[in-house]
C-alpha cells in the first residue's frame, strides 16, 4: 500500500510504522525485531484456504449491480473459502450485515485480488457501509486490502471474535470510521489500516462502550495510520472504560481534535499495553490514559493541553506505568491530574520537555507516586528528574512536530534511567544494552557515551 506523499510533504515523523509506507517520496526501512511480519497477526494468519473464488466488476454494469454481485458471493462463503475481489466500485444500497464465519482451522478470507483497487461504498449515509456480526456472532474472518468510503460508520463490528481487519482504507464516512461499540468483542486484530476524515463525532476507531457497557478484550490495534479526525469530537483511537488486555502498538496517529489515543481503565482486569506509538498534533492532549495500563516507548508531540494526560474519567486512575516515553510539548508536557495518593503509579525513565509551562504538572499533588530516571525541561516537580538542555538533545525534532526524529544526539544528557524500570527495547525495537541507562523512547547515539 502506498500513501500519497502529499500527506507528508512538511512532516518527517519517523516511526516503526514508517517501514510500511513511503514518506516524502523516499522508501524507509528499519531493521528491527518488532517489524517482522506476523508479530500482530492472529494465530490462524498463515492457514491456507481450501477454495478460492473470484468476483469481478464486469464492464457495462452499474456500481449497484457490482455491489449486489459482491454480497451474493460473500453470503455463499463457507469455512476455508477465500474470496478475491477484482478492481471496481461496489455500491451497497441496503443494510449489510456480514454474518459468515470460518473456524480456527478454516478461516474465511475476503481480500482484494492482487494489485486490485476495490472500493466499497453506499449511495447515502442512512446505514453503515458494512456491519459485521450484528445479527449473529462472527469469527475467524479476515477483510484485507479493501477501501470503504461513504456511509454512516465505515465498518461496525458487533458480536465478533477473531475478526481481522488488515490493510484496509477507511475514510470520508459520515460518522466514526471503524467502530466496535455495539456488542462485546474479543480478539480483534485491527492492523495496518489507513483511516482518516470521518465526520460527526469523527473518531478513527471507537472501541468498546461508555462505562463498560460494551467491552473489547485481548485485541490488537497495531501498525495503523490514523489522521484528520476533525469532527465534533475526533479521537484517533479510543478504547473505552472496561475494555481490557488490549495491545495498542506501533500506530501513527496525528492531527486530531481530541487525543490521538485515548484509553480508559479496565475495571480491575488485565491492563492494556500502549507502546511504540508515534502521535502528534492534537487540539487536546496527544495521549490520554485514565489508568490500569502500561504506557511505554511512545513518542508524543504537540498537544494544546499536554503531550500526555491522565485523570479520573468513568473510573479511578490507578495502576498506571508511564515508562521510557518521549514527551515534547509547548504547553504542559505531562499532566497527572488524579495521581495523588493513588496506588501503583509510576513515572520513570521518560524524557519530558515543555517549552513554556510544566514538564510535570500534578494538579492535586503527587504523594506516593514513583518518579525516577526522568530527564525534564520546564517547570514542575524535580524529584526523580534531571535537567535536559532543549531540542538540541534530539537529532531533528520541532515543537510543532514538523520534524520528529527523537533520536538523541551523543551529547544528550539522557544517561539517567533507573535499572528497575529499564525496558529491553526502544521505540524502534532496538535492544537496550544490559548496562544502558538512557531515558526516553529512543536509544540512539546517546548509548555511545555516558556522563
Amino acid at each position: 500500500m502506498r500513501l500519497a506523499s502529499t500527506h507528508y510533504r512538511r512532516n518527517r515523523c519517523f516511526s516503526p510504522i514508517a517501514v510500511r509506507y513511503f514518506i516524502c517520496g523516499r522508501s524507509l526501512s528499519l531493521s528491527t525485531a518488532s517489524l517482522v511480519a506476523g508479530d500482530y497477526d492472529p494465530p490462524w494468519a498463515l492457514i491456507q484456504p481450501k477454495r478460492t473464488i473470484k468476483v469481478t466488476a464486469l464492464p457495462n454494469t452499474s456500481d449497484r449491480q457490482n455491489g449486489d454481485a459482491l454480497l451474493e458471493a460473500i453470503e455463499g462463503l463457507r469455512p476455508g473459502d477465500r474470496l478475491e475481489i477484482g478492481t471496481g466500485t461496489y455500491s451497497v444500497s441496503r443494510l449489510w450485515d456480514l454474518s459468515v464465519s470460518g473456524t480456527a482451522a478454516a478461516p474465511i478470507w475476503i481480500v482484494a485480488d492482487r494489485d486490485a483497487n476495490v472500493s466499497i461504498t453506499r449511495p447515502d449515509a442512512r446505514q453503515n457501509i458494512l456491519n459485521v456480526g450484528q445479527g449473529k456472532p462472527v469469527g475467524y474472518l479476515c477483510l484485507r486490502g479493501l477501501e470503504f468510503t461513504g456511509g454512516s460508520h465505515g465498518i461496525r463490528l458487533g458480536q465478533c471474535r477473531n475478526v481481522w481487519i488488515d490493510q484496509c482504507h477507511i475514510h470520508h464516512t459520515q460518522e466514526v470510521c471503524l467502530s466496535a461499540n455495539s456488542a462485546d468483542t474479543h480478539q480483534l486484530y485491527l492492523t495496518r489500516n489507513t483511516i482518516h476524515d470521518g465526520n460527526g463525532t469523527a473518531e478513527g476507531m471507537y472501541l468498546g462502550g461508555n462505562n463498560g457497557g460494551v467491552i473489547m478484550s485481548e485485541s490488537v490495534i497495531a501498525l495503523n495510520h490514523v489522521y484528520n479526525c476533525r469532527g465534533t469530537q475526533g479521537d484517533g483511537i479510543e478504547v473505552k472504560q472496561g475494555s481490557w488486555g488490549n495491545r495498542i502498538a506501533e500506530n501513527r496517529v496525528h492531527d486530531c481534535n481530541y487525543p490521538c489515543i485515548t484509553v480508559y481503565g479496565t475495571g480491575g482486569k488485565q491492563p492494556n499495553v500502549i507502546e511504540r506509538n508515534v502521535c502528534y498534533r492534537s487540539l487536546d492532549s496527544v495521549m490520554q490514559v485514565q489508568g490500569e495500563a502500561i504506557v511505554r516507548n511512545n513518542l508524543l508531540i504537540d498537544g494544546r493541553n499536554a503531550a500526555f494526560a491522565s485523570t479520573d474519567h468513568q473510573g479511578k486512575t490507578v495502576n498506571l506505568q508511564v515508562i521510557h516515553n518521549t514527551l515534547v510539548n509547548t504547553t504542559h508536557a505531562f499532566r497527572g491530574g488524579s495521581w495523588n495518593a493513588r496506588r501503583k503509579m509510576v513515572l520513570a525513565n521518560n524524557v519530558i520537555y515543555s517549552r513554556e509551562q510544566n514538564a510535570l504538572h500534578f494538579a492535586n499533588g503527587h504523594q506516593g507516586v514513583t518518579i525516577a530516571g526522568n530527564v525534564v525541561l520546564g517547570d514542575g516537580p524535580k524529584r526523580g528528574c534531571t535537567l535536559g538542555r532543549g531540542l538540541q538533545d534530539f537529532k531533528q525534532l520541532t515543537w510543532n512536530a514538523d520534524d520528529c526524529d527523537a533520536t538523541p544526539v551523543a551529547e544528550a544528557p539522557f544517561h539517567h534511567a533507573v535499572a528497575e524500570y529499564r525496558l529491553p527495547t526502544d521505540l524502534y525495537g532496538q535492544a537496550r544494552n544490559a548496562d544502558s541507562i538512557i531515558s526516553g523512547a529512543v536509544v540512539g547515539k546517546a548509548t555511545q557515551s555516558k556522563n
